[in-house]
């Protein structure tokens, strides 16, 4: 070999040597945990490393005295490193030992049986005699307990970000769903109230967790395996296990795998905080099952800790010593109402005596729309016709399994069972809250919840809109408020960041009786209707200017009902209530625009006029047409019985004509003596069900 090829090879070898150095710092850089380990110079010490961690080894505390150099020598499998760097000796020389010098032990693949590889550490006096010599003999195994951190429906392998949660499009952690529907639809209990699993159709509302090892078939004798959560998080989760290893992503497995319940055991709930958990051996999964049992409230961030660990046995009498654990971090999904805006699937309403007219024209607007219509009768409703106060329909959203949701209103009357009585189902969850020492008035009727459509507000969005409570006025100290904890929990849920409206002028108190919104074609996607009584009194003298001065409001419902239009406008004590309620709407108005982004040319103003009755407090003078149900393009309007112009309800045609411009129908709808003589309307009578957001609520930008 000439000199220029030995020089070419020495160059190559450097090379190899650098590249191979710069690796391994790689390596070990890259480990996340590091664990201390003491070296014994008088025994052989045997030690289960967890791949993908670093023994961090201190090799002036383990030395013998007046040690002055060590060396060190491993089997191929185990790799090392020392901390400082030391200098450059000659070759097979010992390394000088510094007080802070350090032995960073790793290993990058299990082991095949226990003991496999070794590593020892050779001490030195001034004179390079022996003083000892530590010997360590290492099993290795990989534990890593994962879920779907990246949000794919998938549990991917050991992803670096499952133990934290962070929102939007390039975030991570793992959903979790609140187990709030039953399996039974008979002597009905919600899943999430049974420490067990009901059927194994019940494991779909769980989120999947898995256990995957790889190592000897079994661990050393006193190593175990130890699930635990912490007494805070046990209040909100709980979790199962497959008595057997199982293919995660096999569905056909999945298919004929556990169809027991039995093949499901509980591990941890509020009862038990830590259990041992199989070691399976070899390269094995093991399935976990994790169920929420609580929403996000004022006292729970939604967010939950599971953790492994793997333990080592100490001296008899000693409880064993976590030597690695393995975190991975949940977020409960929220509740999530729907806008107007989005596709009905189901519109419920009930039969009473009285209402034949208002179930006729309910009748033929659903089945006009294409959808389906569920009439709750009396025997369930027991009286009470008001859908819409009752309950309030929303999902809960995963990206491994969604289903509906009904949020179930303190107000407990006499339709109070059938949220969970008819509701409650599989796949059709229910939760409600509670006010137990706060008193609950009628602004806790769920007429005062709403909320809108998509919007940005001053550069932030709201992809899934706002809710909308009605509230008393932030100066009256008497007035009427929602529940403290029907607000903490909708503030909880995130996704939907409330705006509270004053509604405590009405007597009734909901904010859909001044306001609802409808889909439009342009603009936003959507027009926000509010009641106006400044356009009401302008389309009055419209028709008074026209010579219809003498036209009669609510022909047909009796003479002591019948007014004319000259009438109206000569009553200075209405004038004066509708000049109140205007300021009231327009305060609202001035919130609605700067909390949604609002323009004026997205408000559309209906011509409604309202009265006072009693306590200074709103209802409506005529049937409000506000308070409509919308389906898709179709409106359920509430009849008005407006003054008639050439046999034309000038009401009506007004409405038809605000609303044909959206490419909108109206249907009137009589609701007169069923339910606007009794302070509510179509909106009040009913409820929809409807289709869930496209879009993704983890991946708001927060």
């Amino acid at each position: 070999m000439s000199v220029f090829q030995e020089q070419v090879s020495e160059t190559a070898a450097a090379r190899e040597v650098s590249s191979f150095l710069q690796k391994k710092r790689k390596l070990f850089d890259s480990q996340q945990y590091q664990r201390t380990f003491r070296l014994d110079t008088q025994k052989t010490l045997s030690v289960l490393h967890v791949i993908g961690t670093v023994l961090k080894v201190n090799l002036n505390r383990s030395a013998p005295p007046s040690s002055k150099f060590f060396s060190v020598k491993c089997t191929p499998s185990v790799q090392y490193r020392i901390s400082p760097p030391p200098q450059e000796t000659a070759p097979f020389s010992p390394t000088p030992l510094n007080g802070n010098s350090v032995l960073l032990i790793s290993m990058d693949r299990a082991s095949h049986f226990e003991n496999d590889s070794k590593l020892s550490v050779q001490y030195y006096g001034e004179k390079k005699e022996v003083l000892g010599r530590a010997i360590l003999h290492l099993t290795a195994v990989e534990i890593s307990l994962d879920v779907d951190a990246d949000r794919d429906g998938h549990v991917e392998r050991n992803n670096p970000n499952k133990g934290s949660w962070t929102w939007g499009p390039s975030g991570h952690g793992a959903i979790l769903l609140v187990n709030c529907d039953s399996e039974r639809t008979y002597a009905k209990q919600q899943d999430s109230e049974q420490a067990h699993v009901s059927r194994v159709s019940d494991l779909k509302d769980m989120s999947l967790m898995v256990l995957r090892t790889k190592g000897p078939a079994k661990l050393p004798g006193g190593y175990k395996l130890a699930m635990h959560i912490s007494q805070g998080d046990a209040e909100s989760v709980r979790i199962f296990r497959a008595k057997s290893s199982e293919v995660t992503n096999n569905p056909l497995t999945q298919l004929f795998y556990g169809t027991f319940v039995k093949d499901f055991p509980l591990v941890l709930s509020s009862e038990v905080l830590s259990q041992e958990v199989p070691y399976l051996g070899n390269t094995a999964e093991m399935n976990f099952y994790v169920e929420g049992l609580r929403f996000p409230d004022k006292d729970f961030d939604g967010l939950i800790s599971i953790n492994l660990s793997l333990l080592e046995p100490m001296s008899a009498g000693f409880p064993e010593t976590p030597i690695f654990t393995d975190r991975v971090v949940f977020r409960v999904a929220p509740w999530i109402m729907t806008p107007n805006t989005l596709n009905p699937v189901e519109v419920f309403v009930c039969s009473t005596s009285d209402n034949y007219q208002f179930l006729k024209g309910m009748r033929n607007l659903v089945q006009k729309s294409g959808y389906k219509l569920k009439v709750c009768h009396e025997y369930m409703n027991r009286g009470d016709r008001w859908m819409q106060d009752e309950l309030e329909f929303g999902y809960i959203d995963s990206p491994h399994h969604r289903f509906p949701v009904v949020l179930d209103s303190p107000r407990d009357g006499k339709l109070m069972n059938f949220p969970y009585d008819v509701l409650l189902g599989p796949d059709f969850g229910y939760v409600t809250r509670v006010a137990n020492n706060e008193v609950v008035s009628s602004l806790d009727s769920f007429g005062n919840l709403e909320v809108s459509p998509p919007v940005s507000v001053n550069g932030k969005n709201y992809p899934m809109g706002r809710i909308i409570i009605g509230v008393a006025f932030p100066t009256a100290s008497q007035g009427r408020n929602m529940t403290k904890v029907v607000q903490d929990f909708l503030w909880a849920q995130k996704v939907q960041e409330p705006i509270a409206l004053f509604s405590d002028w009405l007597l009734v108190g909901h904010v859909d009786e001044f306001m609802t919104f409808v889909p439009a074609p342009d603009r936003k996607g959507f027009r926000l209707l509010l009641a106006s009584p400044d356009a009401g009194y302008k389309l009055f003298r419209g028709l008074q200017n026209d010579g219809h001065g003498q036209a009669i409001m609510f022909e047909g419902q009796g003479e002591a009902e019948e007014i004319t239009v000259d009438a109206i406008l000569k009553d200075e004590i209405l004038q004066a209530e509708n000049n109140y309620v205007q300021s009231c709407i327009d305060w609202n108005r001035d919130v609605l625009k700067s909390e949604l982004g609002l323009d004026d040319e997205d408000i559309i103003d209906l011509p409604i006029l309202f009265k006072l009755p009693e306590m200074n407090r709103a209802v409506a003078y005529y049937p409000d047409m506000v308070n409509m149900i919308v389906l898709g393009k179709n409106l359920g309007i509430p009849k008005p019985f407006g003054p008639k112009v050439n046999g034309r309800c000038a009401l009506e045609a007004e409405m038809c004509s605000l609303m044909s411009g959206l490419g909108l129908s109206c249907t009137f709808i009589d609701d007169f003596a069923s339910y606007h003589m009794l302070l509510g309307e179509v909106h009040c009578g009913s409820n929809v069900r409807r289709e869930f957001f496209d879009f993704k609520w983890w991946n708001l930008e927060m």
